[in-house]
């Protein structure tokens, strides 16, 4: 549920966005033109590409070049609440802001290979959302000039982090979009806490449209396939590791123990505790 939601606009676009939420939320939320900082103010945030999971702690952010993503918001234990600020990032904005100039980051592009990249807090980061967060509780003193230099000294500050080097990559490619086959997709988020209907999301397909493309590819149904390969897993882990069942069965994303051990006895025609006992006789 939404508690609070804020916006302040550069140009007739939203670009400075906060919002307070209470858990359970997940919001699907595809950039295809546009990027994106996402910093958690409350609680956490599991972020979801179409290739990867990244999980963020209070006063962590990422940024997200354009692409097809899924945010979680998780509690904070006190509160109850999720707090996220996103500022958003348009090429018609930037162009502008940058008078008519390609940005000087975005003029030489390099190879990247993610569509993410971890933004940890520091002395100057704090400052500068404690900033925004001064003008979300007072929107009458933001003018169009003050926004424009709040944009342009985030661009500055995600430019000078401790992992420049990787905010750099991304910076120079965010508004690059990058093809990800189906396959891709799936094989990424086998173990992901992700539903069919997260998946085809990120796939960008409809439900029915995605079960059928599963099938087509896989020979089975999407929960059926899922299952078995977190399954395979377990079997692995119970025949190297010293965990305890309940732990393996929560690494494989199987919240209920006795539906884990009712689905892998299916499956391998012994118990995850028979199993494990016959794997060390081997």
């Amino acid at each position: 549920m939404i508690i609070s939601h804020h916006t302040i606009n550069i140009f007739d676009k939203k670009v400075f966005e906060r919002a307070f939420v209470t858990p359970p939320f997940k919001n699907y939320n595809p950039l295809p033109e546009e990027a994106c900082f996402l910093f958690v103010l409350e609680g956490s945030n599991n972020s979801y590409s179409e290739e990867e999971r990244l999980t963020l702690n209070e006063g962590e952010g990422v940024l997200m070049k354009c692409g097809n993503y899924i945010y979680e918001g998780k509690p904070n234990r006190d509160t109850g609440k999720c707090g996220l600020l996103a500022i958003h990032f348009y090429p018609e904005v930037l162009m502008r802001i940058y008078k008519n100039e390609t940005p000087f980051f975005l003029k030489n592009k390099s190879h990247y290979k993610s569509n993410m990249s971890r933004v940890k807090s520091n002395v100057l980061m704090s400052k500068y959302i404690e900033s925004l967060m001064f003008y979300f509780e007072n929107p009458k003193l933001v003018s169009e000039g003050l926004a424009i230099l709040k944009m342009r000294e985030i661009i500055l500050l995600l430019l000078n982090t401790k992992d420049s080097s990787a905010i750099l990559n991304i910076m120079s490619n965010l508004f690059s979009t990058k093809i990800f086959n189906f396959k891709e997709v799936i094989e990424s988020h086998i173990f992901s806490p992700l539903s069919i209907p997260d998946l085809a999301q990120l796939t960008h397909k409809s439900l029915a449209s995605f079960k059928r493309e599963f099938r087509k590819i896989y020979q089975d149904s999407p929960s059926n396939y899922i299952k078995n390969k977190r399954l395979e897993k377990a079997a692995s882990l119970l025949s190297i590791s010293n965990d305890s069942i309940t732990s393996i069965a929560v690494d494989c994303l199987f919240n209920d123990v006795a539906h884990f051990s009712n689905s892998f006895k299916a499956k391998y025609s012994l118990s995850p505790s028979k199993y494990r006992m016959s794997q060390l006789h081997k």
